[in-house]
C-alpha cells in the first residue's frame, strides 16, 4: 500500500485487536473491530492479568520437554498434552520439541527482550490517553516453593532472561520472611522470591475499559459476527459485506483460519488455560506465582482469581473439571485463609501458541491484510505494544525494529 489506510477493519476484540484498534485511531486512522463474541470473550477474559515484561519468554524451553511423556498425558499434569491422532496437533508438538533447547530459547528471547522493553510504556499511554481503567503497581510479586531446590530452577532462568538483556530484579526470601510480606501463604511454603517492577490488571474490565474508549473515539465494535473470509484486492479488503482500506487478523487461536490463504503457514495452537475466583481472608498485596505447580494467583477486587495448565487441545473445546481439580488440589497446600471450595467465574480460555514462542506480527503476503497475534501466555502483557508497533507499522509503511523478528511469514 502507497498510502496509509483510512479505514481498517480489526477482527477480533481481545487486548492485541483492541490495542490496535485504539492506536490507529491515534493516528487518525477510523476502525471498525469485529469478533464473535464481543469484547474479552476469549483468552483475554479470565486469564492471571499479570503485567510481567521480566518474566515474558518463549513458551518451548528445555524445562518442558524434562516433563516427558508419562507426565504430560496425565490429566492432572500443568502441561497437558491429549493422546490424540490429530495430525495438525502432532506437527505443531513436534516443532515445538524442536524449539525447546537452550540455543534456541536464547535466540527468542533476545528478539523478545525489545518488545518487553516498551510493554508497560504502551500501558501508560493507553492511562493517558484516557482508558478508565488501572494497572496496579505489585506491591508484592511473590514466587512461593516448597525448597530451595526448586526454587534452583526459576534463579537458573532469571540468570538466562537477564544475560539476553532483559532486566529483573529480585530478592530471595525464607518462608517466613515471605509471609511476612504476604500472609496468605501457609507454611507450606519454605522458601520464596520476591520479584520487582511488575504490575497487573484485572483483565475483563480493563478489556471493557479499553473497548469503552475504542468506541468513544468514533470506532465501531460489532459483536457476535463470526468472520469466516477476508477478500483482498489491490485495492480494498472486503470483509462481512462491507469494504476497507485494511484488515488486522488478531482471532487468537483461531488465525490460522483467517489467515493461511495469505502465506502464514506457521501454526498457532491453542494452549488452554484455566482460571477461577475464591474468596480469601487476606487479598494478597499482588500476585502469587506457584512455579513448580505452574499455578497464579492475582488479587481480583475483593477475591483471589487462581489460574493455571498449559493445555493443547482444539480450542472451542468445552471446559473439562479434571484441569479445575487439578489446580485447586495443586494451590491448596500453600495457600492460608482462600476457600477453594466456594469458587466462582469456572474459565478455559485459548492462548494462541505457536511453535517457536515468537508472536506473529505484521503484513501478510497482501500489502492490506495484516496479522497480530500467536503470544502464548503473554498477550495481555505484550498486547498494547504490538497494537502500538502494528498501527505505526500500518500508517508509515515501514516495519519498526522491534517487530522484525515477528515477520508473520517467516
Amino acid at each position: 500500500m502507497t498510502h496509509a489506510p483510512r479505514h481498517v477493519v480489526v477482527i477480533g476484540a481481545g487486548m492485541v485487536g483492541l490495542s490496535t484498534a485504539w492506536f490507529l485511531q491515534e493516528r487518525g486512522v477510523r476502525v471498525t473491530v469485529l469478533d464473535r463474541t464481543g469484547v474479552a470473550a476469549g483468552s483475554s477474559w479470565g486469564n492471571a492479568g499479570w503485567l510481567t515484561p521480566g518474566l515474558a519468554t518463549p513458551l518451548p524451553e528445555p524445562a518442558v520437554l524434562r516433563y516427558g511423556i508419562r507426565a504430560v498425558v496425565s490429566p492432572s499434569s500443568p502441561v497437558y498434552v491429549p493422546v490424540t491422532a490429530d495430525r495438525r496437533l502432532l506437527e505443531f508438538l513436534v516443532r515445538f520439541a524442536r524449539n525447546s533447547t537452550m540455543p534456541r530459547w536464547r535466540r527468542a528471547m533476545g528478539a523478545l527482550v525489545p518488545l518487553n522493553s516498551l510493554a508497560l510504556d504502551a500501558f501508560d499511554l493507553l492511562r493517558k490517553g484516557g482508558v478508565d481503567a488501572p494497572t496496579h503497581e505489585a506491591e508484592s510479586f511473590i514466587a512461593a516453593y516448597r525448597t530451595a531446590d526448586e526454587r534452583s530452577t526459576l534463579l537458573e532462568e532469571i540468570e538466562h532472561i537477564r544475560a539476553c538483556g532483559q532486566p529483573l530484579e529480585y530478592d530471595v526470601l525464607t518462608g517466613d520472611e515471605a509471609r511476612a510480606i504476604e500472609p496468605s501463604l501457609s507454611d507450606e511454603v519454605g522458601v520464596a522470591l520476591r520479584l520487582h517492577g511488575q504490575r497487573y490488571v484485572t483483565p475483563n474490565s480493563y478489556l471493557l475499559a479499553l473497548g469503552a474508549s475504542v468506541e468513544e473515539r468514533g470506532g465501531r465494535i460489532v459483536a457476535g459476527l463470526r468472520v469466516d473470509r477476508v477478500h483482498a484486492t489491490s485495492t480494498r479488503v472486503v470483509v462481512a459485506g462491507e469494504s476497507y482500506d485494511a484488515a488486522v487478523v488478531a482471532t487468537g487461536a483461531w488465525l490460522n483460519v483467517l489467515a493461511r490463504p495469505f502465506g502464514v503457514r506457521l501454526p498457532v495452537q491453542a494452549g488452554r488455560g484455566y482460571s477461577f475466583t475464591v474468596p480469601v481472608e487476606t487479598v494478597p498485596r499482588g500476585p502469587v506465582y506457584l512455579p513448580a505447580q505452574r499455578v497464579a494467583c492475582t488479587p481480583a477486587g475483593d477475591r483471589l482469581r487462581v489460574a493455571g495448565m498449559m493445555e493443547f487441545r482444539p480450542a472451542d473445546a468445552g471446559l473439562d473439571t479434571r484441569r479445575i481439580t487439578a489446580i485447586v488440589e495443586a494451590a491448596r497446600p500453600f495457600l492460608r485463609g482462600a476457600d477453594l471450595d466456594r469458587r466462582r467465574d469456572e474459565w478455559v480460555g485459548s492462548r494462541p501458541c505457536t511453535p517457536d514462542g515468537l508472536p506473529l506480527v505484521g503484513r501478510t503476503r497482501s500489502p492490506r491484510v495484516h496479522v497480530a497475534g500467536g503470544h502464548g501466555m503473554w498477550g495481555i502483557t505484550l498486547g498494547p505494544v504490538t497494537g502500538q508497533l502494528l498501527a505505526e507499522s500500518m500508517v508509515t509503511g515501514e516495519t519498526p525494529a522491534e517487530l522484525a523478528p515477528f515477520d508473520p511469514l517467516r
